[in-house]
């Protein structure tokens, strides 16, 4: 059986993990899609740039569409979709580049890199940036744990896979 090789929830326990978390921040979410603290242009980069490292393609699709309606042209969307930040604000470039490195690492990045996006941004928009990833994240792990069973149907016990 082929490997399959995107990020996806490997236990129930991750998902309840990330469930909870984004339920004790509703208030902050609704803040974030009111576009209040960073605005819907850069949360659909961000968006887009987790999206294109965890591979989740019902999100790629959906948030493309999502991109065009916030403002982004195709160009813009098909770089993001490449892993390239051509034609992204100049501004936002360090939060990008934060968020493929954040997604590459599972969630899990270098302090470093962390605090020179404090130091970029300042720690409320950081974390208005943060809970954006942890968002896709979730959506993309879904797509992808979704994925994952289809691939076991396909190619596991079941059958032979087409």
């Amino acid at each position: 059986m082929p490997q399959f090789r995107k990020r996806y929830y490997r236990r129930c326990a991750d998902l309840r993990r990330d469930l909870g978390s984004l339920r004790r921040e509703r208030k902050e979410i609704k803040a974030i899609r009111e576009g209040t603290v960073i605005d819907r242009a850069f949360q659909e980069r961000l968006m887009l740039a987790v999206t294109e490292v965890n591979g989740c393609r019902y999100c790629a699709y959906a948030h493309a569409r999502m991109a065009l309606s916030a403002g982004l042209d195709q160009a813009d969307i098909d770089a993001l979709s490449k892993g390239s930040f051509e034609g992204a604000p100049p501004e936002e470039v360090p939060a990008l580049l934060y968020a493929q490195h954040w997604a590459e690492t599972d969630a899990q990045p270098d302090p470093e890199a962390r605090q020179r996006v404090v130091d970029t941004y300042g720690q409320s928009k950081t974390e208005a940036i943060e809970l954006t990833l942890r968002m896709i994240r979730l959506g993309n792990l879904l797509g992808n744990t979704s994925d994952y069973v289809l691939h076991r149907l396909s190619f596991g016990r079941w059958g032979g896979g087409a």
